[in-house]
């Protein structure tokens, strides 16, 4: 076994060699970089879990730890190796904002992995500073330390300044609660194939496997994990999909017989609830634009048994598709309301996405529109809170297209419809964030 190899198989190790990928050149996904880390890896599922925490941990909580550090690393001649700075950070996010960690073991284990990526120099500095740290125990950030609400919400709940902006203005008082649920643990949920068994079977099914469920508020295949991990089934009876995820198939409600097209199908979660929905009878076609989704979709079918579906691979601006009863628009976007799940994606967003995107939602929805039969119906939605991404690009086919108007929604969505749209605040109860449109041609 070689010294690298040995030295990953510490949590810590490994947690660093994440966050190295996720902040390296490369700019790895979270998830992405922790499964390939880990699967190299010889730790047991316990020192796995810890390894998971920190490294998520530290990256979503870069800016806040980057404020605790700024007062002991100010004055330096020359930054920091970037290694040592992430093991600062890493040793900060155990001292302050993790539980269950005892202080000496969390300065000793960091200082050694100081020393492994250093020499004695930097791991005398990383010592010193944390020593310091734990002796000051500086308060957390105060409104009074920064120049305006949005820049000490920003480093408060660690996002971006102009994301704790974004959030004040389209939800008010509800912001600090979005932005606290964002740093919490995301919501977990399955949704049930109704093709390969019942809600109730699977409830059963789960719990023997030690998972606990409870059926959600929403949306009535979707079962809410509790506590213990779910995956997908290898039979197909149940799939991984958030709850607020499954709502736009729910809004549409595609029935038996109908002609349905699912726009932007993706790896397929939302082809296969609407296949179930229609009872696998009916025509569903599913467009999707990337070869490697396409493939992922065509197994998803399978495996849930769908035999109503097409898949139609190309641009659904321009593929050649049939007027339909009902039409499902799940259109890329910005991914705002899905922060929380990615514990990188705060970082790596742009103020300008929205405006950047709205122009091929629009495009997107033009061409779904054109597409639903009279009396049918259109569902337009996006993982996201951005009114340039949701209510403005409806309201804009609404003046557009005069034929159209919006629809109702179930009494079930009372607490998040809003102005005719639904919008699905992050963070709360650990849901993602969601703006779905329900429309009828008239």
């Amino acid at each position: 076994m070689t010294a690298t190899t040995a030295r990953r198989e510490t949590a810590r190790e490994l947690a660093l060699a994440v966050v190295r990928d996720i902040f390296g050149p490369d700019e790895r996904g979270a998830h992405a970089a922790f499964d390939a880390r880990a699967r190299k890896s010889t730790l047991d599922p316990r020192d796995r879990a810890f390894a998971a925490e920190l490294a998520y941990g530290a990256t979503k909580q870069r800016r806040l730890i980057d404020w605790y550090l700024g007062p002991y690393l100010a004055g330096r001649h020359k930054p920091l190796p970037p290694t040592i700075h992430e093991i600062l950070r890493l040793g900060i996010y155990q001292l302050r904002m993790m539980s269950g960690v005892d202080v000496h073991a969390g300065v000793y284990e960091t200082v050694n992995l100081a020393l492994r990526h250093g020499h004695r120099g930097t791991a005398g500095l990383v010592n010193a500073v944390l020593r310091r740290f734990i002796a000051d125990d500086p308060p957390p950030p105060h409104p009074s330390d920064f120049e305006s609400l949005d820049d000490y919400l920003g480093t408060a709940y660690s996002v971006p300044t102009w994301i704790a902006a974004h959030f004040g203005r389209v939800f008010g008082e509800r912001r600090e609660s979005i932005l606290a649920g964002l740093n919490a643990a995301p919501q977990h949920a399955v949704r049930v194939n109704g093709l390969r068994t019942t809600v109730d079977d699977a409830i059963v099914a789960l719990q023997a496997d030690g998972t606990n469920v409870r059926r959600s508020a929403l949306v009535e295949e979707s079962l809410v994990v509790v506590n213990g991990q779910a995956n997908d089934d290898p039979g197909g009876r149940w799939a991984i999909q958030s709850e607020t995820a499954a709502t736009p198939v729910d809004v549409l409600a595609p029935q038996q017989g109908e002609r349905v097209l699912d726009l932007c199908s993706g790896r397929g979660n939302k082809s296969v609830q609407a296949a179930a929905r229609m009872g696998d009878r009916g025509e569903l076609l599913c467009v999707e634009i990337e070869p490697r989704k396409v493939k992922i979709l065509r197994e998803s079918l399978a495996r849930a048994g769908v035999t109503c579906a097409t898949i139609v691979e190309g641009d659904a601006r321009r593929v050649d598709l049939p007027e339909s009863d009902a039409i499902l628009l799940d259109a890329p976007c910005s991914g705002l309301g899905i922060l929380g799940r990615h514990p990188e994606a705060r970082w790596r967003k742009s103020p300008d996405d929205g405006s950047r995107l709205a122009s091929l939602q629009a495009e997107l929805l033009d061409a779904a529109a054109a597409r639903v039969k009279s009396g049918g119906r259109l569902v337009y939605s996006v993982c996201t809170t951005d009114p340039r991404e949701g209510v403005e690009v409806v309201d804009a086919l609404l003046t557009r297209n005069a034929q159209f108007r919006h629809g109702l929604f179930s009494e079930r969505y009372a607490g998040v419809a809003s102005g005719g749209d639904l919008l699905i605040p992050p963070g709360i109860e650990g849901r993602d964030g969601f703006f779905v449109a329900n429309l009828v041609r008239a």
